[in-house]
């Protein structure tokens, strides 16, 4: 069966090779603007359905997985940085802090949909300036919500995380996808090839 990955992430690319099943990936060029009052779970599910349903209107027959990471400090979505200042900003702000962020999953063939929201506490640890500063210079993570390339350096920044899936912090909770791929009749273990 054919899967599709809905996402010109490199990180969730990444994240997929590791259930060793052929895939491709397409950018689902989505808006991905809030609706005004719209809650952070609620966003991170709709834009990770959108971006799966889109794709499958382009490549019918497939299964296509859709994803969407929001950030949330009080309440508040918390979007990715897009420069050095604004970063610094973020860090200096979450410092000592517990983030939730909201991985959303969808998957589809076009008919059926299954969602979830897996959600991870990430708690800072009390930053100093030139820890966030060294930190900004090493691992430029702009691109990512929060700041926070738990991947990389950015696993320094914590104090503890708590999820039900490591993975979900990195955009792709691979413990989620493969019980909903499962779903669709495609196991990781017995699907990837030898």
């Amino acid at each position: 069966m054919r899967l599709i990955l809905a996402s010109s992430s490199p990180y969730r690319k990444e994240m997929l090779g590791r259930l060793a099943l052929p895939f491709e990936t397409r950018s689902p060029d989505v808006d991905e603007t809030p609706r005004p009052g719209e809650p952070p779970a609620e966003l991170a599910l709709r834009l990770a359905q959108t971006k799966a349903q889109t794709v499958a209107h382009q490549a019918p027959g497939a299964v296509v997985i859709g994803a969407d990471q929001v950030a949330t400090f009080d309440g508040n979505p918390i979007g990715k940085p897009g420069s050095f200042d604004n970063a610094k900003a973020q860090l200096r702000l979450l410092s000592g802090k517990t983030v939730e962020f909201h991985s959303a999953l969808c998957v589809t063939d076009g008919h059926r949909v299954e969602l979830d929201d897996i959600v991870t506490y990430c708690t800072f640890r009390a930053l100093t300036n030139t820890e966030i500063d060294t930190y900004l210079h090493h691992e430029q993570p702009y691109d990512t919500a929060g700041s926070a390339k738990a991947e990389g350096l950015g696993i320094a920044l914590m104090d503890n995380m708590r999820s039900d899936d490591p993975t979900a912090i990195i955009g792709l909770p691979l413990i989620a996808l493969s019980r909903m791929l499962r779903s669709f009749d495609i196991n990781p273990l017995t699907c990837a090839p030898l």
